[in-house]
């Protein structure tokens, strides 16, 4: 196993619980709260975290922004808005690229050592998961190639399925 791969951790967990430096969310376009993961945050942040992110003006698809993290364990919250799955020809792939590039440079912008990312896009999204998790690792091990922040990268996985496309991707010789 590589120097980066060791870098990269595959867990399963409730990320809303992990005591990481930031936790990644897979929000919505306005930022203002919704299903799954982004709901789950929220719920857990406390109210702080919505009045933060109503000063934000949203956040468009591929891009992430930093809040605090308020009554979470972590530090920050990095919110990031994955594509909705439209076949694969709509740029959904670079889009979801960006979301862990954008994620992973404010992280060492903001000396984050340790980040937790959910299964972005891959929910009510309709991402296919072993896909996003390809595109995950990669993204995740090519930066860890150029930086030293992140020193920890967790990829959370919400079931042992989602695990396992998460595994397999890392396996692989990327």
């Amino acid at each position: 196993m590589s120097q980066i791969s060791e870098r990269i951790r595959i867990i399963e967990s409730d990320i809303t619980e992990l005591k990481v430096d930031a936790i990644v969310n897979a929000a919505n376009n306005t930022l203002l709260g919704g299903g799954g993961v982004d709901g789950a945050i929220h719920r857990a942040a406390g109210p702080g975290l919505l009045a933060e992110c109503r000063t934000l003006n949203g956040c468009p698809t591929g891009e992430a922004k930093i809040t605090k993290g308020y009554f979470l364990p972590a530090k920050y919250v990095i919110h990031t808005v994955g594509p909705v799955w439209q076949g694969g020809s709509k740029g959904e792939d670079e889009l979801l690229a960006s979301c862990y590039r954008k994620s992973l440079e404010l992280a060492r912008k903001y000396n984050i050592k340790t980040i937790a990312f959910p299964a972005i896009s891959t929910g009510a999204y309709g991402f296919p998961s072993e896909r996003a998790a390809r595109i995950a690792v990669y993204q995740a091990k090519e930066f860890l190639k150029e930086n030293k922040l992140p020193e920890i990268t967790f990829l959370v996985c919400y079931n042992k399925e989602a695990c396992k496309s998460i595994k397999k991707a890392l396996e692989e010789d990327l």
